[in-house]
């Protein structure tokens, strides 16, 4: 860890991520800040199953890699991520290492959770647009709808909405399309003593 000299607080770099131990929870660093937030809920994760597994379809007839979390694309030595889904077309592949993606994926995918809210559409909006990601999507389980961010010019405009009964397309992934009714299939029943 090094210190920051106008502030005094300590900056996390990805060096510093290996000394942590495999505790499940996520370990981000954005701007030398480590954010731990804990393991997402089973709703959340069938979202991120969802998704993943229309994104491998993609991928088995287009070519690229698609990679739900957990997996670290890194920008910087102090911008270290885990998006809950990413896909890295064919012509890109060359950005994946053997440890983790770096640069750009074509398409980052996250799913809202209270408490990673304000990180994901502020904080880490900002961190895609600032390296270059062409296409973000927020997909919001409470309004049950995905924020579509695309790159113009170096910047994410007001997001293009999609809501169930719509189809989302990628314009980062020639091709694809899904139905948003499917990225919120995620039928759960509490268990038995759970509310």
């Amino acid at each position: 860890m090094s210190l920051s000299a106008e502030s005094g607080l300590k900056r996390y770099t990805y060096g510093d991520l290996a000394g942590f131990p495999d505790d499940r929870l996520r370990r981000e660093i954005i701007d030398g800040e480590l954010i731990v937030t804990p393991s997402p809920t089973p709703r959340h994760q069938l979202a991120v199953v969802n998704i993943a597994v229309r994104l491998h379809s993609y991928q088995q007839a287009h070519g690229g890699q698609v990679y739900p979390a957990p997996l670290d694309v890194w920008f910087s030595d102090d911008n270290v991520v885990e998006p809950d889904v990413l896909f890295v077309r064919a012509d890109h592949l060359a950005r994946v290492g053997s440890k983790y993606v770096q640069g750009a994926p074509d398409l980052v995918v996250e799913i809202s959770s209270p408490s990673t809210r304000h990180l994901e559409l502020v904080r880490k909006r900002e961190l895609y647009q600032r390296f270059g990601v062409p296409e973000y999507w927020y997909a919001d389980l409470e309004a049950e709808r995905v924020e579509v961010y695309r790159l113009v010019k170096g910047a994410y405009p007001p997001p293009e909405l999609r809501f169930p009964g719509e189809i989302l397309d990628a314009a980062s992934l020639p091709g694809f399309s899904m139905p948003v009714d499917e990225a919120f299939d995620v039928r759960l029943e509490p268990a038995s003593g759970q509310t």
